[in-house]
């Protein structure tokens, strides 16, 4: 109940034959819930026929769980304690001109609104009678309600009927009751007392009729409140006793000695009385005080905001705590306040207005979260914390030192901390300690100890010293660190940091360490040093056929035999994926340093059996450089080793090669023509040249090719030879092929609009690009963005490119060729093509290489090879074309053996677009 007063057993049981007899009449089933001093509703009386179940269902109900709601203010029953910031909040330093008062909880702008899970109700399993709370604990500077309890009573008298649950947004959850109705009920001073609820299982168990019923009782049960909150008021008025004259004094001299704001209201919230505190703190006199309203006083934003609270405290009907607040702009200035709201009631326990009473509650605040703060870290620490008395023994531990140290609170209370001694410290190191700890308070340094189980461990530890008001040492606390972990991760990240994880041996920065350092001391000593790079050879197939893992199988195999075949006093290390570089000492001239290398060539002459039980072979590229020879300090060394390692992979791998001065000067070259290359697109160096293809019996053109020229400004004019293995190498083949692609099909464009016929263009492709996923729509892309009709375009592609994938050739060639492109094998017979494979891929020509082209018809071999792969190609319904061909000899033979097309410097060289006009007629 919301108002403290005691109903006797009788009222209880005559109210319960009441709706016993009701819920009989109607064939319903009742209860009466009320409310407790907590704000708590529970079950008062039920029915007889009322299961726990529904009245569970009902209490979670009507206790607002199915509908949450936060309040604008900082308010509390008497059982929750809240408070609410804000930056300038009590009037005893503003006047009420700037809209505060002591009453003041927190601006609508500054107040912190925090939802409630609206299931929590639902997820507490309780019985049903215990009562279920309203309002939830919460801490400081926030506050959040369910539903108030005006609401609920609003909200149930909106539909005192419900004939049906499921049809009802604010029933539906409520699935133990079909139909109900809901009465509320309320003590003469409007603070409420409850809710009576007559329901039915089912939908329509309850109509009008048990309606009518359930409000006769309703209003007994209303009038027999008055008279029970009467009779309680008179008795206890009697037991008080009539106070003498001598031992009263004047209500204002009484209100005004206090330091307290107190002031009071009357039921329509009108200001009758406040003290000198309150005139003091709103800086104007009583007479300006009393009579008027707060929003007289302060406006209507603020005065809502008061009387919300002055709402919540009648509700109650007992004195709550509306308000904790910080008064004052400054920090230093700042005050807790705290505001404390009553109803109060004359004798016939009708409501005759509101006491408010503000106090400073600054030092007890500032010890509770002195105590608070102090509490909680000594508790939450995750460091280690011992206290100690002057004398060294322990008086107190913390959470973190059990956990780090095995020891519980029982076991070290009254113990010396030399129990956790660990023999690594000598005397000496703790006479240094204590002294610098008595001269100084503070000592911090690292210490190993000893746990409970014996194990030892180090620690990070600062030990303080407490002094007592005269300045005599009182305690000593040490808060220590085990720092196991950390020491463990410093030698790991050292590991870490020098040697190769998968191999153990020296990764490059600690093989650069060495190297520096060996380079010294043959520089001291006169001596010579071999720096020998060696990369595996095409290792990349091995993790692509067989998985990183049997990769890396091999490569610690590789290791272990390397590491077999070096000095002691050599280096072995392990710089990248698949690259060792050894360092070998003791070198007298170029003859030891090949007899190292073969030393080292060894361990791939025997396979390498894995897991799986494969025997795997592999080769290795060698690159030398010589100290002093090749270079003088380390980065030079490596550098030039892996140089030269280079040279030995483009002389065909399974070799080794000496750093020659030669060679860098090629690498150079090469950068220059890589970066040189990045910009060509852009600055309009690459240009498309034009090469006919004619028909080798009527000789009318045919096509023509399109081919691919480069001229830079400061390196001249390019060959297609050296400057596309390069765009391969770095990634811009397919951005440059792309150009070339769209460039000639909008050439092809501009001569349809001219009116010449050229019948296709045939364009290169690289291997990259017909491996990526994506070429298909590119060409679809192009040709739609161009216009270019796919009758006119033709492709080339070289057979290996083909080959090397020849599943997905088949598949993009194949949605190529319905477009209506033609397509035609580069290069046929330089590669390792399958004829199998070839039959399958959707193809329309064969171009014989010019290398088999070149010597005809006097070369035998060339002019059998040319023979077979135009018979090849006839069987195989393709057209043959020859590319190369230089003389009228050429033509000829490859005429008479029924050869369909031809191109070559015999017919035309490649030309640029506006020279072609004689081949477009």
């Amino acid at each position: 109940m919301m108002i403290d007063v005691p109903i006797s057993q009788q009222d209880l049981d005559n109210w319960l034959k009441d709706l016993n007899l009701v819920a009989e009449i109607s064939n319903s089933k009742a209860i009466l819930i009320a409310w407790n001093a907590a704000g708590e509703l529970s079950s008062m009386l039920s029915s007889d026929s009322a299961a726990d179940s529904e009245i569970q269902a009902l209490l979670c109900h009507l206790s607002g769980n199915h509908s949450a709601k936060t309040l604008p203010i900082a308010t509390l029953s008497a059982t929750t304690s809240s408070t609410a910031t804000q930056p300038k909040a009590a009037p005893s330093t503003a006047t009420p001109s700037k809209a505060t008062t002591s009453e003041f909880t927190s601006s609508p702008s500054d107040a912190v609104e925090t939802s409630v899970d609206t299931q929590l109700a639902q997820e507490q399993l309780v019985s049903p009678t215990e009562p279920i709370s309203l309002l939830p604990r919460l801490g400081h500077h926030q506050i959040t309600s369910l539903l108030s309890v005006s609401e609920l009573t609003e909200l149930v008298s909106q539909s005192q009927l419900i004939i049906d649950t499921r049809q009802h947004s604010d029933w539906r959850t409520c699935s133990a009751i079909g139909s109900v109705i809901c009465l509320s009920l309320a003590w003469p001073s409007g603070a409420d007392f409850g809710f009576l609820c007559f329901y039915h299982n089912e939908a329509l168990g309850v109509d009008s009729k048990t309606l009518q019923l359930a409000k006769l009782i309703s209003d007994s049960i209303q009038r027999q409140l008055g008279e029970i909150l009467s009779q309680h008021s008179a008795a206890e008025a009697l037991s008080r006793g009539t106070p003498r004259c001598v031992d009263t004094v004047d209500l204002q001299t009484f209100i005004d000695s206090f330091e307290e704001h107190i002031w009071m209201k009357n039921a329509a919230g009108i200001y009758t009385l406040c003290n000198r505190s309150v005139e003091k703190a709103w800086e104007m006199p009583r007479s300006e005080i009393v009579g008027k309203s707060d929003v007289e006083l302060f406006g209507a934003e603020i005065a809502n905001i008061f009387l919300e609270g002055d709402r919540l405290a009648i509700e109650s009907g007992m004195p709550i705590i509306v308000a904790e607040c910080l008064d004052g702009n400054e920090a230093k200035n700042h005050l807790w306040l705290e505001t404390l709201k009553l109803p109060t009631l004359n004798t016939q326990g009708e409501f005759v207005g509101v006491i408010g009473m503000t106090r400073n509650i600054s030092k007890h605040k500032a010890v509770e979260e002195q105590l608070t703060l102090a509490t909680n870290v000594f508790k939450n620490s995750v460091e280690g914390v011992v206290v100690t008395d002057r004398h060294g023994n322990i008086t107190d531990v913390n959470g973190a030192f059990f956990e780090i140290t095995g020891y519980v609170r029982e076991e070290l209370l009254g113990q010396n901390p030399r129990i956790f001694s660990s023999g690594r410290h000598d005397k000496a190191f703790f006479d240094k300690l204590w002294n610098a700890l008595l001269a100084n308070g503070k000592w911090n340094g690292e210490i190993w100890n000893r746990r409970k189980n014996g194990t030892i461990f180090p620690q990070n530890i600062t030990i303080s010293t407490i002094y007592d008001e005269v300045g005599d040492v009182r305690y000593f606390v040490a808060v220590f660190a085990d720092i196991s972990a950390q020491k463990e991760n410093e030698a790991q990240l050292t590991h870490l940091a020098y040697f190769d994880p998968l191999t153990h041996l020296p990764n490059r920065m600690k093989f650069m360490m060495q190297l520096k350092q060996e380079v010294r001391q043959a520089k001291r000593l006169n001596l010579q040093l071999a720096t020998v790079m060696i990369d595996v050879d095409l290792f990349k197939h091995i993790n692509d056929s067989f998985g990183h893992s049997i990769g890396d199988e091999m490569l610690v195999e590789l290791a272990k035999r390397l590491r077999s075949q070096v000095g002691d006093q050599d280096v072995l290390s392990r710089i990248g994926g698949d690259e060792f570089v050894a360092l070998i000492s003791g070198i007298d001239n170029n003859e030891d340093a090949t007899v190292a290398i073969n030393q080292l060539r060894q361990v791939f002459e025997q396979p390498f059996i894995v897991s799986t039980g494969d025997h795997l072979r592999l080769t290795a590229s060698m690159g030398v450089s010589l100290y002093p020879n090749d270079g003088t300090d380390a980065d030079t060394l490596l550098r030039n080793a892996d140089a030269a390692m280079y040279r030995a992979k483009n002389d065909g791998r399974n070799n080794y090669a000496f750093y020659t001065e030669s060679l860098t000067q090629q690498s150079f070259e090469h950068l220059k023509l890589q970066s040189a290359l990045y910009g060509a697109i852009e600055q309009n160096a690459l240009y498309l040249m034009y090469q006919p293809k004619l028909d080798l019996v009527s000789r009318k053109t045919v096509g023509f090719e399109a081919l691919l020229r480069w001229h830079d400004p400061q390196l001249g004019l390019i060959s297609p030879a050296v400057f596309i293995p390069v765009a391969e190498k770095i990634g811009l083949i397919h951005e440059i092929g792309l150009w070339v692609l769209e460039t000639a099909c909008r050439q092809g464009m501009r001569w349809l609009s001219e009116g010449k016929h050229f019948g296709r263009i045939a364009v290169n492709v690289a291997g990259q690009q017909l491996q990526r996923s994506s070429f298909v729509d590119d060409v679809k892309r192009v040709l739609a963005e161009t216009g270019l009709p796919a009758k006119h375009l033709e492709l080339e592609v070289t057979e290996s490119v083909m080959m090397q994938n020849p599943d997905l050739a088949i598949r993009d060639l194949k949605l190529l060729g319905d477009l209506g492109i033609e397509l035609s094998v580069d290069d046929f017979g330089t590669g390792y093509s399958s004829l199998n494979y070839l039959k399958k891929l959707p193809i329309h020509k064969l171009k014989i290489d010019q290398s088999f082209v070149r010597d005809i018809p006097f070369d035998t071999n060339n002019t059998a090879i040319a023979k077979a792969v135009i018979a090849l190609g006839h069987a195989l319904k393709l057209d043959i074309i020859a590319e190369g061909v230089e003389t009228k000899e050429q033509a000829d033979f490859l005429q008479q053996n029924q050869c369909d097309q031809a191109q070559g410097y015999l017919f035309s060289r490649p030309q640029l677009p506006e020279d072609l006009d004689a081949f477009l007629s």
